[in-house]
């Protein structure tokens, strides 16, 4: 059986003149878990119009080719990317060593790989609680651990921790997810005194709802719009972009002296 052709993914967005250009970040090498859709793709996109050099991993093997072509056709650096289920811990290691061992040392690691899938209490399971944390908690800290090594190389670097503010506003359909969001903020902090002194920066970015292609198919309906109207404070929905950019300060030098901090990205909802 063969997979479905992907749909036609949107245009790369232009860079806008109004937008921030970081001098710092040409040239420089970013890895990023689970860039080939949603967030991850336009982080991956964002990094790219920067002229940073960009590796990614993800289970996406048809969006992720066409990400990577799209990319390289506009212009910009082609990402190195690789297939890769980022529950295999040794699998993710291996990928990270690869890229490495092709592009060099990474001076950011933007640890964005999640899914938010909906459960109920009573219906998780030892295994299931097991997958969920294999999936949002797990592969931060040991995409880190071989991470940090080229960091000390190069002298410094930056650690984007992707938390939510879904657990803020107390989520209730997805407890597991929660949980492992919550944690975030403790893997931030946790490592930022230890690993400051080599200049390597953590901090985590907490976006609120945001309209991806998964989101809108599965999640957005006449009620989550109400709820996006009466919880945000600014009244235009929240796209992947936008979440990116923050993405792009933090691993700027302009964020020298940013670390241990959670940066929201969510309208105002939380």
């Amino acid at each position: 059986m063969t997979n479905p052709a992907p749909s036609t993914p949107p245009a790369l967005p232009p860079i806008s003149a109004k937008l921030a250009h970081y001098p710092s970040l040409r040239g420089q090498r970013v890895f990023v878990t689970g860039g080939g859709t949603g967030i991850g793709a336009a982080i991956v996109t964002a990094f790219a119009q920067q002229g940073a050099q960009v590796a990614f991993v993800d289970l996406a093997q048809d969006e992720s080719e066409v990400l990577v072509h799209d990319i390289s056709a506009a212009g910009h650096p082609a990402p190195w990317w690789r297939l890769c289920d980022v529950r295999d811990v040794a699998a993710l290691q291996a990928a990270i060593a690869a890229a490495c061992a092709e592009l060099g040392d990474f001076s950011t690691l933007v640890n964005n790989v999640a899914r938010d899938d909906r459960h109920s209490i009573e219906s998780v399971t030892p295994e299931y609680w097991d997958e969920r944390m294999a999936v949002n908690q797990r592969p931060a800290f040991f995409a880190i651990q071989s991470i940090v090594p080229g960091m000390k190389r190069l002298g410094g670097g930056s650690i984007i921790n992707f938390g939510s503010t879904g657990w803020q506003t107390k989520g209730s359909d997805y407890p597991c997810y929660a949980i492992a969001k919550s944690s975030v903020n403790g893997l931030t902090r946790g490592l930022a005194g230890s690993l400051g002194p080599h200049r390597i920066r953590v901090n985590t970015v907490s976006p609120g709802w945001v309209m991806t292609q998964r989101q809108i198919k599965l999640w957005l309906n006449a009620e989550g719009e109400e709820s996006i109207k009466r919880n945000q404070c600014l009244p235009d929905k929240l796209q992947p972009s936008d979440v990116a950019r923050m993405a792009l300060f933090l691993a700027s030098d302009d964020a020298a002296m940013c670390t241990a901090q959670e940066f929201k990205v969510d309208a105002g909802w939380n």
